[in-house]
């Protein structure tokens, strides 16, 4: 019996290597794609969570902010009255600059407390970031309250240098402007190192000593390669305590309440008062307070993307 060759010709047969490595990528995508499934299936109660705590209530804030005060009529009259009132625009105001002002100081001082941290044994410096953790924790009402039962006008200390004849509080007021930024500052200043400390691990010290060797000061190594190192870390964390500092609510409701004027305040007086309830108008503020802490993160962005391409 013969076989006509011809009959091959013009056709592509493959050899059974090729079909099993064919099966066997096939095999490997399915395999693949039910992991895919497996890990969605998973990440589905952080994707509900997320919809229903995050992005469903960031929508009704946004929605409500533009009805009026019956909540019927379409307007944009709740962002008109905002930036019309005085009041209101003062509370942007502080909120913005007591933001910034502890965000920088507490900046400043995780550098040092970081970079002092580092120069222990790694032991100790296991310990201090254990303290650093807990503190980062310590916010809020339980906060405030510690501060008043310390600080306060009766506080512990304020009455025991008072008996010993030590006037170092005479002046202090704790329910000011002074003693809100020395609150928002204690509470800052943990989560800055827990997020600046990492950063110093880059420094190697290889570098130090190509430094020296080169001839370069301490000053010149810090200002030529330290610091730019360490600027995205240091940007990065500025933005996280800018947005921390601008959502603060308990601890300084805890601490001052109606007192002194802060948007965070303002909002929920609007949102949960029994004198002035005008949700529509909360959610306006809301809208506001939400955009400056994305425009902050936006900065924050462009700041990191900027300073790496610098470092390159």
């Amino acid at each position: 019996m013969t076989v006509d060759r011809n009959w091959f010709n013009g056709r592509t047969v493959k050899p059974i290597p090729k079909l099993l490595e064919n099966i066997e990528e096939r095999e490997v995508l399915r395999k693949i794609k039910k992991q895919k499934i497996y890990l969605l299936a998973l990440l589905l109660p952080f994707i509900l969570f997320v919809i229903g705590f995050e992005i469903a209530p960031l929508v009704a804030m946004i929605k409500n902010s533009f009805y009026a005060d019956d909540g019927i009529q379409v307007t944009i009259s709740q962002y008109i009255t905002i930036f019309k009132s005085k009041f209101y625009l003062q509370a942007i105001q502080n909120s913005l600059v007591i933001s910034l002002f502890s965000a920088v100081t507490s900046v400043i001082i995780a550098v040092i407390a970081a970079y002092s941290i580092t120069k222990f044994s790694q032991k100790v410096q296991n310990r201090f970031l254990m303290i650093t953790n807990m503190t980062s924790n310590f916010e809020g009402i339980p906060l405030s309250f510690s501060y008043i039962i310390l600080l306060g006008n009766n506080g512990l200390f304020t009455l025991l240098f008072s008996k010993i004849g030590w006037d170092l509080f005479a002046d202090f007021n704790l329910y000011s402007w002074t003693g809100l930024i020395l609150v928002y500052v204690y509470f800052q200043i943990p989560l800055a190192v827990m997020l600046i400390y990492p950063s110093y691990q880059g420094i190697k010290k290889q570098w130090k000593e190509a430094s020296s060797l080169l001839g370069g000061s301490t000053v010149s190594f810090w200002t030529r390669i330290g610091i730019p190192v360490l600027l995205p870390s240091i940007v990065g964390t500025f933005s996280i305590l800018f947005a921390n500092a601008m959502g603060a609510y308990a601890t300084a409701y805890a601490l001052v309440g109606s007192n002194y004027n802060l948007l965070s305040l303002q909002i929920a007086s609007l949102v949960a008062s029994d004198v002035a309830l005008k949700p529509q108008l909360g959610s306006a503020l809301g809208v506001l307070l939400a955009a400056t802490m994305i425009g902050a993160m936006w900065f924050n962005g462009r700041m990191m993307r900027r300073i790496r391409r610098d470092l390159r």
